[in-house]
């Protein structure tokens, strides 16, 4: 797919190709082109525009296919799809446009309206060579890299992430990620979370339903009521994995992981605000 055909799509399938709206890649392009005119020495122009750059990294982003199937397309080597990937990539957040909110700012939120919803995600890995447990998810019965995210519940909103590997609890991931809450802030989790109101008061679980023994009426009830605001959280998550690097089986380096995955959420932040 060249620019000057991703360019007669319309926009709707322009999304759906990349990931991303029109705007959104315009916005990429002028950082990497202001970006280009800071160097003093440009050197050997490149054999791509800088538009067709960015389709590259969008392309592998989205349909995560090996560099060397994506450079088969391109007419590019495969090392020069992935110096072209790195270079964007830190480019991209170099440039601040995409950073997320961060841990301060729930700090920072004391307004008894706000509402915070906390969630961790899974994305497999490769079997590693060394260290396979601390990778393995029982849940999933697969090596995985797990991922926590926090939404303004209202404005759909990341405001942070959180890594770890699939080994680790949900409720010790977000002890080891260092968040802490305005003291009027509002928390919802899922039952990865037991035991959070003793760090923060103003947190909600659903009820876990003990052993032997069936919830009541009002107990069910209490946990669907809650399951309705944290319902949420499960679309951004859907919407983050559209790209199929955060969905299929990751193959790079997992100290990249967190990197792609935080440019990532600061797209998907972007696009919500337009």
């Amino acid at each position: 797919m060249k620019f000057w055909r991703a360019k007669q799509l319309t926009s709707r399938k322009f999304k759906r190709l990349t990931g991303v709206t029109r705007r959104t890649f315009q916005l990429m392009v002028r950082l990497l082109k202001a970006d280009e005119q800071k160097k003093k020495k440009p050197g050997r122009p490149p054999k791509l525009i800088i538009e067709e750059q960015v389709l590259i990294v969008l392309q592998y982003w989205r349909e995560y296919r090996t560099y060397y199937h994506i450079g088969l397309d391109w007419g590019l080597s495969e090392s020069t799809v992935c110096r072209i990937v790195y270079k964007i990539e830190n480019i991209l957040i170099k440039s601040r446009k995409f950073s997320l909110p961060g841990k301060k700012e729930l700090w920072k939120m004391s307004s008894e309206e706000d509402l915070v919803v906390m969630d961790v995600t899974e994305s497999p890995i490769e079997k590693p060579k060394k260290g396979q447990k601390r990778f393995f998810s029982g849940k999933q019965g697969e090596h995985t890299l797990k991922t926590q995210v926090v939404i303004h519940q209202k404005s759909s909103q990341i405001i942070c992430l959180g890594h770890g590997q699939g080994r680790i609890h949900d409720f010790r991931l977000f002890k080891s990620s260092g968040i802490k809450f305005g003291e009027l802030l509002k928390v919802i989790a899922d039952k990865g979370y037991q035991g959070i109101t003793k760090i923060h008061q103003l947190s909600e679980t659903p009820i876990k339903k003990s052993k032997g023994k069936k919830l009541t009426k009002e107990q069910k009830k209490y946990n669907r009521e809650l399951n309705r605001l944290r319902i949420v959280i499960e679309h951004v998550n859907r919407r983050l994995k559209i790209f199929k690097i955060l969905s299929c089986r990751y193959r790079n380096r997992h100290r990249r992981f967190g990197l792609r995955s935080n440019l990532i959420a600061g797209i998907y932040n972007h696009e919500l605000a337009l």
